[in-house]
């Protein structure tokens, strides 16, 4: 998983016009998601998008203003799929312990499986260094909530220092994700999990 909003989060800006999800609109999106993550932001052009969506110009310029819009939908896009996922995951009536545990997992299994070139939060961070551009809100919005969303949890579970908790697990998911891709995930998931493990106290007696 990644970090989802709160009073205090600031709000993610617009990226653009946001109409109706068309096919058009779904093939850019797609595209752009694969390419960004794939190859870098700044290493892929508007034509190679559209090219590989096999969309004109004109189209993307019906559902987004320009890349950096596309770039704005790519991270919103992220950020809501992790979202769901804790969504998901709280409406099976699971106890907070419960829930940590499904943290863990869900982290070792993303930087496995699915993110195995880093975050994608962190590498858009990465190719955007103004913290005030519209991308960085995003990034910044996404791990607020990250954050809170764990610091609840740990509260919940009965944590003396939930903050602290929240944030070693951040830390320690970051570390993961940049890990898993510089070395392996066979080194970098199982020493997160027994890691994150014991600093959720999952391990500790009941």
């Amino acid at each position: 998983m990644t970090d989802a909003p709160h009073a205090a989060t600031p709000p993610a800006p617009d990226p653009g016009s946001q109409p109706s999800r068309a096919p058009g609109r779904d093939r850019l999106l797609e595209a752009a998601s694969r390419l960004f993550y794939r190859e870098g932001i700044n290493g892929v052009g508007v034509d190679r998008i559209l090219a590989e969506a096999g969309v004109t110009r004109a189209t993307m310029y019906r559902h987004f203003t320009g890349k950096e819009a596309l770039v704005a939908a790519y991270l919103q896009s992220e950020d809501a799929t992790i979202r769901g996922y804790f969504t998901a995951a709280e409406s099976g009536g699971r106890t907070a312990r419960e829930l940590l545990e499904r943290v863990v997992d869900a982290v070792a299994d993303d930087v496995s499986r699915y993110h195995t070139r880093g975050c994608p939060f962190i590498n858009a961070a990465a190719e955007f260094p103004d913290a005030a551009s519209p991308v960085r809100h995003i990034v910044t919005a996404h791990r607020t909530w990250f954050r809170q969303t764990l610091t609840d949890l740990a509260r919940a579970a009965g944590s003396p220092d939930p903050e602290a908790m929240a944030a070693a697990l951040v830390l320690l998911r970051d570390a993961a994700l940049v890990g898993g891709y510089l070395d392996g995930v066979d080194v970098t998931a199982p020493a997160f999990v027994t890691t994150a493990r014991g600093v959720a106290g999952l391990d500790a007696a009941d």
